[in-house]
């Protein structure tokens, strides 16, 4: 066997393994409890959807809800499923930005994020609802 072609084969498997992770991620789960924490007034703060939709230009830019609505509709929520999950390691928590990047660093999470600290600690009840989306059966 060449070079060339166990490169394939290695690329191939680690796309098989990564698509197989990505599905591994529950929809209802995120519809009904993940997408439902975007959207809370939290103290202190604003909601994640305020700068995460239209005014955001970076990798977690979330649908607009029509003028009026309170929520997603279903083909805007699976567009919301599809972006979110490229910001997870699906049943790895501690490296998915999701849960890192709003998570205060003196409790693990990045040092930069200029929509400030969503979560104090690891104990919040929304970060661990994230926490146990990404993570998977194991978590819950």
């Amino acid at each position: 066997m060449s070079l060339a072609q166990l490169s394939t084969i290695v690329a191939t498997t680690l796309l098989l393994q990564s698509t197989a992770l990505a599905q591994s991620l529950d929809y209802e789960v995120f519809k009904t409890r993940v997408e439902p924490i975007f959207l809370a007034k939290r103290p202190g703060h604003v909601r994640c959807y305020v700068c995460h939709s239209d005014r955001s230009n970076n990798s977690f830019k979330l649908e607009t809800i029509a003028s009026g609505g309170k929520f997603w509709t279903e083909e805007q929520s699976r567009k919301n499923f599809e972006v979110v999950s490229r910001l997870v390691v699906p049943g790895a928590p501690a490296q998915s930005l999701l849960l890192l990047q709003p998570l205060a660093p003196e409790a693990g999470g990045n040092a930069y994020h200029t929509g400030g600290r969503q979560f104090a600690t690891k104990d919040d009840s929304n970060w661990k609802t994230l926490a146990r989306w990404v993570g998977g059966p194991a978590t819950k």
